[in-house]
C-alpha cells in the first residue's frame, strides 16, 4: 500500500538532494508554481566522471515541452541547467542499499566490473526523496538482459526470468529482492496490448521513457550520482505532476499511465499540468488496448491509497472511468436529496474517502449506489431509489467480473452492495430474531458490513448522523450480548443431514434440505434448541408434508439422543 506523502517544502525536498543548493529565484519559483525552473549552486566533487556526458535529448516527436529552454550540453558548465548531482551525503532511507555490503551495492559493482552501467531507478529514487518508506528496488543497466542473467547466476539466492521477454531479469539475494531491467524506449503498437520492447544504450533516453518527471530520476551505482534530466526533483518540491516528454507520447507509449495519474494525484498530492489533464481527456479512449487484468491492478493501487477521493475525481473529470467502469460518471446524473450532496457520484466519493483503505470494503464503497441511476423514480415525497441494492448487487457483480477480479472478493463486494441498506430498517424495531438473521445473512461480512454502513453516513445533518451512529453502536452491542449468549456467529439447524435423514428414514435429495431449512428458521426465531425439541419440529414438520414419519405411537425422539455427540443418528425407530 502506498502511504500518502505529506507535502514538504522545495527546502525539505531538496535537503535530500544531498549536494545540492536551491537558489533563491528557484525557491520563488517554485512557490508560484511556474513552469521553468533552475536548480543551481551544485557542489564541487572530485568523484570519477559520469560514464558519458550529459547531453541534449536527441530530436523527435515529443523532446520539446512547451517552450522549455534546451537542456545542458555539457556538463560542468556554468550557465547550463545541471542533471547530475555528486551525492556527498546519502538520505536516510537509501542507505540500507547504498552500504558497501548491501546485495544492491553488490550486484552494481559486478555489473560495472562487466563494463556495463548501473542505477537505482524509479519509486525507489522519489521515495528517499520524500522520506517514506519503499519497498522495491528497481535497477536498470545497459546489459542486456542474457548478460544480466549470466551475471546473477551462481550469485544471487534465487532468480526469475517471466519478465525477461521485456527486458526484465529478477533475483534475490540475503533477503533482497531486485528487478534489473535493459533500458528500454518502448512504444505500443496502436492496435496492440502488448510493448513492443526497443532497448536503448543510455540512461537519459530510458528516462525520457518513464511516466513521469518524478519517477524519471536516477542514481548512478556504486558511486551515487544523482541523474535527474527532467527536473523530478523540483517537480516534488513544487507538487507537480507532468510527463518527461510531451504528454501524448507518454500516454501512447502507455496508455495505462493516465490511470497511474490519477493514482500519483491521490498518493503524493501532486497537481496534473493543464496540458496533462487535456491529454488524458482526449486520449482515453486509447485505454481500450490495455487488458482488464492490468486495469484492475492500477484501480486496485489507486483504492488503496489513504484518501483515493483526488483520484478518483481525475478519472470521472477527464472521461477516463468511462472506458472501464462507466457507472461511475452515471452517478453524476442523480441528484442525491438522503446526503444533501449535490450528486450520489460526490456522496460515493465521499464513502470510499471514509472506509479503510482495504480492497473489499473499498470496492463495495465505490461501487454500492450504482444501481441507483436504473431505480430513480420520482412521488410525491420526491426522488427515491427503491430496491437499488438489488440492482446495484447485480451490476457490481458484472462489473468486477469484467475486470477479472477474483471470484471471492466479486461474491464478497457483491454480498456488502446487497446487504448496505440492511441498517437502514433497524430503527423499526428489530427483534433478537431480526438480528440473528443480520448476522446469519452477513456471515464472515459482519465487520466489514458494519463499517460500510457507518461509513455510507455522509450527511450534513448533524442530528440524522448522531443517530444513524446510536443505531449502528446499538446493533453492535445487541450481537455481543446475543454472542455471549450462543453460538451467534455458528447458527445452524439444531440436527444435521444424517440425523434428518435417519429419523424420517429418507435417503439423500432435496427433502432433506428442507427439513434443515425448517430447523434453521426455528432456531433464528427462536435461539438454541434441545435436541429433544428438534425432533419433535422435525416429526411435526414431516407429518404435514407426509415425509418418511416414524409409525404412530412411535415417540418423536428415539433413544437418549441428548447424551450423544452432535451430528450422530438416532437409533432406528421402533
Amino acid at each position: 500500500m502506498i502511504e500518502a506523502a505529506a507535502a514538504p517544502s522545495a527546502n525539505e525536498i531538496m535537503k535530500n538532494v544531498p549536494g545540492t543548493k536551491i537558489s533563491p529565484r528557484a525557491k520563488r519559483t517554485i512557490a508560484a508554481s511556474q513552469t521553468h525552473r533552475q536548480l543551481s549552486g551544485l557542489s564541487k566533487s572530485n568523484a570519477a566522471p559520469p560514464p558519458r556526458n550529459v547531453t541534449n535529448l536527441p530530436p523527435g516527436p515529443g523532446t520539446r515541452r512547451r517552450g522549455r529552454p534546451a537542456r545542458a550540453a555539457v556538463r560542468g558548465d556554468p550557465s547550463a541547467t545541471a542533471t547530475m548531482v555528486v551525492m556527498s551525503v546519502v538520505p536516510a532511507r537509501l542507505r540500507p542499499l547504498l552500504d558497501p555490503a548491501s546485495p544492491v551495492q553488490e550486484l552494481a559493482a559486478r555489473l560495472v566490473d562487466a563494463g556495463h552501467e548501473c542505477y537505482l531507478v524509479g519509486g525507489s529514487v522519489r521515495d528517499a526523496l520524500l522520506d517514506i518508506p519503499h519497498e522495491d528496488v528497481d535497477l536498470a543497466t545497459d546489459a542486456r538482459p542474457d548478460v544480466v542473467e549470466e551475471l546473477v547466476r551462481g550469485w544471487a539466492d534465487h532468480v526469475w526470468l517471466q519478465g525477461q521477454r521485456f527486458g526484465t531479469v529478477g533475483c534475490e539475494r540475503a533477503g533482497v529482492r531486485m528487478e534489473i531491467t535493459t533500458f528500454r524506449a518502448e512504444v505500443y503498437r496502436p492496435e496492440s496490448r502488448k510493448p513492443e520492447v526497443a532497448y536503448a544504450d543510455d540512461v537519459e533516453t530510458d528516462l525520457s521513457r518513464r511516466d513521469f518527471t518524478v519517477n524519471a530520476m536516477a542514481l548512478r551505482l556504486p558511486e551515487p550520482l544523482l541523474v535527474d534530466p527532467f527536473e523530478g526533483a523540483a517537480d516534488l518540491a513544487a507538487r507537480r505532476l507532468r510527463t518527461p516528454l510531451a504528454p501524448e507520447v507518454s500516454f501512447l507509449d502507455d496508455p495505462l499511465r493516465m490511470m497511474r495519474a490519477a493514482r500519483f494525484v491521490a498518493a503524493f498530492g501532486l497537481e496534473p499540468e493543464p496540458d496533462l489533464v487535456a491529454a488524458v481527456e482526449r486520449l482515453h479512449g486509447r485505454l481500450e488496448i490495455v487488458s482488464a487484468e492490468r486495469i484492475r491492478d492500477e484501480l486496485s493501487k489507486l483504492l488503496l491509497v489513504p484518501d483515493p477521493s483526488a483520484g478518483l475525481w481525475f478519472l470521472s473529470s477527464t472521461g477516463l472511468s468511462d472506458e472501464f467502469l462507466p457507472e461511475l460518471n452515471a452517478l453524476r446524473l442523480e441528484q442525491d436529496p438522503v446526503h444533501q450532496h449535490k450528486d450520489v457520484l460526490a456522496h460515493t466519493i465521499a464513502v470510499v474517502r471514509n472506509t479503510r483503505p482495504e480492497l473489499r470494503v473499498r470496492l463495495a464503497a465505490l461501487l454500492h449506489d450504482i444501481g441507483k441511476p436504473k431505480t430513480r423514480s420520482v412521488g410525491p415525497g420526491g426522488v427515491s431509489f427503491h430496491h437499488h441494492e438489488v440492482v446495484g448487487a447485480r451490476m457490481a457483480e458484472e462489473r468486477l467480473r469484467a475486470l477479472k477480479f477474483p471470484n471471492d472478493l466479486v461474491e464478497d463486494v457483491t454480498e456488502l452492495v446487497f446487504l448496505h441498506l440492511r441498517i437502514h430498517t433497524y430503527a423499526m424495531g428489530w427483534t433478537d430474531r431480526a438480528v440473528r438473521r443480520y448476522v446469519r445473512d452477513a456471515g464472515g461480512l459482519l465487520d466489514d458490513l458494519n463499517h460500510l454502513q457507518r461509513s455510507d453516513c455522509t450527511t450534513r445533518n448533524p442530528k440524522r448522523a448522531r443517530a444513524l451512529a446510536r443505531r449502528m453502536d446499538e446493533l453492535e452491542q445487541r450481537i455481543e450480548e446475543l454472542r455471549a449468549q450462543e453460538e451467534l456467529d455458528r447458527i445452524r439447524p439444531p440436527l444435521d443431514g444424517r440425523q434428518v435423514m435417519a429419523f424420517l428414514g429418507i435417503e439423500p435429495g432435496p427433502q432433506v434440505g428442507e427439513a434443515l431449512d425448517h430447523l434453521l428458521e426455528a432456531r433464528l426465531d427462536e435461539g438454541p434448541m434441545e435436541e429433544d425439541e428438534a425432533y419433535r419440529r422435525l416429526a411435526a414438520w414431516a407429518r404435514e408434508r407426509g415425509i418418511g414419519t416414524p409409525p404412530p405411537g412411535t415417540p418423536a425422539r428415539p433413544g437418549p439422543v441428548a447424551r450423544r455427540g452432535r451430528g450422530t443418528p438416532p437409533p432406528p425407530a421402533g
